[in-house]
């Protein structure tokens, strides 16, 4: 991609202020009507959102994206609208034993009104932040309870598809564990043993940089420095690792790149955690520099990956190894083509890699790394800017959807093709909708110098 090195958040504070203002009718108008009765919201067909019954892993992000409306316009109805949702529908995501998404629903309602109530934003009471920190601790909990063991220290939060499946989308949902080991909170297993939240993220983490992510060393005839596999899968017998799959990328050997954006945002985000911890709670674990070595790895290899691997303005297509790349000619030369007739974007993958570009060049800046920081933060700015504006920025009211031309899952043709179209575009997905509005209120706090967004009690929050 073709990285401005010029921007700043303050040169995008009106772009972002722009996708808040696009969202807040269609978010309202989605709420009122909706049924939850009918799942959560997935996908829109023909601009209106639909449901797709595999988990119910979006319903935190269509409430999150209420919370996130209140959070950078002050929209008291839309707080109020967010509130009462995580209450009367959250709470089965919370005890939820079967999904590695707790990640996803649960920091996206719960933590973002437990962050905003400890910013003093919303004059939540004393029992307001208790009931949000114990939905917050046990969603660690049971998500750190669906466990599989290694050899050698390792182990991993295993997929919706069985114990033998590790997905590199999971990365993110350590959010939850993080906030829980930092509440205070561990899991307690038979005969009352305790178990760390903060032990199974870092072996968590461990396990998916060495299996779910490429690094050039000649593992496979596909190795290449940065790739990511979206499954790793394991023989549960002796507790070997098999092969490389894939559910929503072209292949194993192809970088699906909705999961590489999950592992970019997802370390880069743990790294930040990881850096507020003091050096005693990481001795075991080979030491707190050893441990965000490790994860610093991954930031820098699967950021400069992105960079090398995505079209001039930043958006990525939904695989960097699908075969209709092949016919487009030197796709990378140029800006991305969402209305080509051979592979489709995901501007989705997009929004959640740019976060996780911004969030890792900010950490190495605090690391004394100014010059990598430097591009990969303008990158990050890079690719809000394109998500920012039309195409991809829908300001149509009667388009349900904000970010345009996303891809679900393209391998079982679950996505909307146009008429006389071979391909999905013009739609959007309720992550993808979210993430933006994630990602445009990140750069709109930094462009306003207020507080740096994170998932977990900052010190400046906590004091």
């Amino acid at each position: 991609m073709k990285i401005d090195p010029a921007l700043t958040p303050q040169h995008l504070e009106s772009a972002a202020l722009r996708v808040f203002h696009a969202a807040r009718p269609k978010v309202a108008s989605l709420h009122a009507r909706w049924n939850v009765t009918d799942g959560a919201p997935v996908f829109t067909v023909h601009g209106r959102y639909t449901a797709r019954g595999w988990t119910e892993w979006t319903q935190g992000f269509q409430f999150g994206s209420s919370i996130l409306l209140f959070d950078a316009l002050g929209d008291e109805e839309a707080l109020a609208r967010g509130r009462t949702a995580t209450l009367q529908h959250m709470a089965a995501h919370v005890s939820h034993i079967g999904v590695h998404d707790h990640g996803f629903n649960n920091i996206s309602t719960y933590g973002n009104l437990h962050r905003l109530a400890r910013e003093g934003r919303t004059g939540a009471s004393d029992w307001e932040r208790h009931f949000y920190e114990l939905a917050l601790k046990l969603s660690g909990a049971i998500q750190a309870a669906r466990w599989a063991d290694l050899p050698d220290r390792l182990g991993y939060i295993y997929s919706f598809n069985g114990p033998h499946s590790l997905f590199s989308d999971t990365v993110r949902s350590l959010r939850a564990l993080a906030l829980g080991h930092q509440l205070g909170h561990r899991l307690m297993g038979e005969r009352d043993r305790r178990i760390s939240l903060l032990e199974r993220l870092i072996q968590h983490a461990d396990t998916t940089a060495r299996f779910n992510v490429y690094y050039g060393e000649g593992r496979d005839s596909y190795d290449v420095p940065g790739r990511v596999v979206h499954e790793s899968i394991f023989n549960l017998n002796d507790r070997s690792y098999r092969c490389p799959s894939s559910q929503q990328g072209y292949s194993p050997f192809t970088t699906w790149t909705r999961g590489h954006a999950w592992i970019l945002c997802g370390f880069a985000e743990e790294l930040e955690f990881l850096q507020t911890l003091p050096a005693s709670d990481l001795e075991s674990f080979g030491g707190k520099e050893s441990v965000l070595d490790r994860f610093e790895r991954v930031g820098r290899i699967t950021a400069d990956f992105y960079l090398t691997q995505t079209p001039l303005d930043g958006i990525p297509y939904w695989d960097t190894g699908a075969p209709g790349l092949a016919k487009m000619g030197d796709y990378l030369a140029r800006p991305a083509e969402p209305f080509n007739d051979h592979e489709p974007v995901d501007s989705s993958a997009a929004a959640i890699a740019a976060q996780g570009l911004y969030r890792f060049g900010k950490w190495l800046r605090a690391r004394g790394d100014h010059t990598a920081a430097d591009r990969y933060t303008a990158a990050a700015l890079t690719v809000a800017r394109t998500l920012f504006a039309p195409p991809y920025l829908s300001e149509d009211p009667a388009h349900e959807g904000l970010l345009l031309h996303s891809v679900y899952h393209w391998p079982n043709g679950w996505d909307h093709v146009p008429d006389g179209k071979r391909i999905p575009s013009g739609e959007a997905c309720m992550w993808g909708d979210y993430h933006l509005l994630e990602l445009a209120l990140l750069i709109l706090r930094e462009a306003r110098h207020e507080p740096y967004p994170t998932f977990f009690l900052s010190s400046a929050a906590s004091a």
